[in-house]
């Protein structure tokens, strides 16, 4: 199993998982024109999409757009159940509903051969949903939009090959940011999005419930969602630098380029050195 972040940031977030059969997308926030094009290269296209899976229902995170993409390729959506209402209204299209699947907290199949598993998040009113997908080939943490880091996420994550989580914001930089004071409270209150140190704790903290457990560390750590105006790629490479376990497996994700294809059995480009040479 391997994940290709395809965009991640304020302005549309999706992300692309495959198997050796299937292929699924986490998040569709970006319209389905420039998913394929960045698909391009990947060696999969959007018509082997079959199903999606949504964190929440933010527009970065669901782009209306897709709905006719969806109902003319008939590509299932697992939304939060609380949420399928929402995803309706948002769609504009009652031909959705046959291919929506509302999830809870338990277990799902975005596909043959995955299973998914939900952790609800803190995250302004409505909430968000992690993921732990896993198969026969590996498994992935998938966390994003979380106000806050859980005891039951890092249990949640401890023993994944690919761990993806946000790491939005740089505290000084929000509050100098010239954003409305409503704004950086939201962000920063507990329910909006994670600072690079949070990203950092969580971490630190999910490689020693691995190390505890005598479960093997993430090979790959990819940070999500980072903010052009309130983040700085060199500001999270130096602060993630202090700990050599999480270093050496770091990914930054984009918001107009996607990563290579992550996995456990892969050490990709854009990883530890080379950020710092794309960066430096």
């Amino acid at each position: 199993m391997e994940l290709c972040v395809l965009a991640s940031g304020s302005s549309g977030n999706c992300s692309v998982i495959r198997t050796a059969d299937e292929v699924f997308l986490v998040d569709c926030g970006i319209g389905p024109r420039t998913t394929a094009q960045r698909l391009e290269g990947t060696g999969v296209t959007l018509s082997q999409v079959r199903s999606i899976c949504l964190t929440h229902l933010d527009r970065d995170h669901f782009n209306p757009a897709w709905t006719a993409k969806l109902i003319n390729n008939q590509i299932q959506v697992y939304c939060p159940g609380d949420r399928v209402h929402e995803l309706m209204a948002v769609a504009a299209d009652e031909r959705l509903r046959s291919l929506v699947l509302p999830f809870k907290q338990d277990a799902f199949g975005p596909v043959p051969g995955v299973i998914a598993k939900s952790l609800r998040m803190a995250h302004d009113r409505t909430g968000s949903h992690a993921f732990h997908f896993s198969s026969e080939d590996g498994c992935i943490g998938y966390a994003t939009d979380l106000g806050r880091v859980p005891e039951t996420l890092v249990d949640h994550f401890c023993g994944v090959d690919v761990l993806a989580i946000e790491s939005n914001y740089d505290p000084h930089m929000q509050r100098t940011s010239g954003r409305p004071l409503f704004l950086q409270k939201r962000i920063m209150g507990g329910g909006g999005h994670l600072s690079n140190a949070q990203a950092l704790s969580a971490v630190k903290s999910i490689f020693d419930r691995c190390t505890k457990r005598g479960k093997a560390l993430p090979q790959q750590v990819v940070l999500l969602h980072r903010s052009r105006q309130c983040n700085c790629p060199k500001l999270v490479l130096e602060l993630f630098a202090v700990d050599a376990r999480i270093s050496s497996r770091l990914v930054l994700t984009e918001q107009f380029e996607r990563t290579e294809w992550l996995s456990a059995k892969k050490s990709m480009p854009w990883v530890g050195e080379q950020m710092l040479l794309k960066f430096g």
